[in-house]
């Protein structure tokens, strides 16, 4: 698996940090189990962070356990489940590692859509596309994570293979076109999208997007 795109490095601060939205975590550990450039990344903002802390002065220890830290919330745990050489285990646990075997939401011609039940208000979900289709052009109400599991996916910014990541912001706009093999990908949405095509904004009850 060759990784020529990642997350942007605030993306990764904000996960070494424990304060990404759990959905984008998901894809975010998913990314760095595969990716050591990454993994490396975040090993560096963990110790910097925590020898910033250690410099801090000390206070008194409240009597009553403490709240678990926003790096145990936000984070995901360490997964039991092994991943598989298409799904990373941070995502294994939560759909299985055989992307053959799960059931698609049919929601348009030639696109699936498989939803991740998580925790919060950010949305995960999978995502099918069949050879040469695209998704309509929308932008974002917030941050969007998308990483390729299978296949390949294009838009105006390039190309995205098998571990790549897509880390759009809300002033991007786009149209994903899945590759000559088709592609499946796991997303994840701080906030609904924003559709520019009448229709699948209609549609939005159905494919929850």
């Amino acid at each position: 698996m060759t990784i020529t795109r990642h997350p942007d490095d605030s993306t990764l601060l904000s996960y070494a940090a424990g304060s990404l939205p759990g959905a984008l975590a998901v894809v975010v550990a998913a990314h760095v189990a595969v990716c050591p450039r990454c993994r490396d990344e975040v090993a560096m903002m963990e110790f910097m962070g925590g020898a910033m802390l250690a410099g801090l002065p000390g206070v008194a220890l409240r009597r009553h356990a403490p709240e678990r830290p926003e790096i145990e919330r936000h984070r995901p745990a360490a997964p039991a489940t092994p991943g598989s050489a298409e799904v990373p285990a941070p995502l294994a646990h939560l759909v299985g590692t055989d992307l053959d075997a799960l059931r698609w939401r049919w929601i348009a011609r030639g696109l699936w859509v498989r939803r991740i039940r998580i925790a919060g208000d950010a949305r995960l979900h999978l995502f099918k596309g069949a050879p040469g289709a695209s998704v309509p052009d929308h932008g974002h109400e917030g941050s969007e994570l998308t990483m390729v599991l299978r296949g390949t996916i294009t838009d105006h910014s390039g190309r995205y293979g098998p571990g790549d990541v897509c880390d759009l912001d809300d002033e991007v706009e786009h149209k994903p076109v899945a590759g000559a093999d088709g592609c499946i990908c796991v997303v994840a949405q701080e906030r609904p999208v924003r559709w520019r095509n009448h229709v699948a904004r209609l549609m939005r009850p159905w494919h929850g997007m």
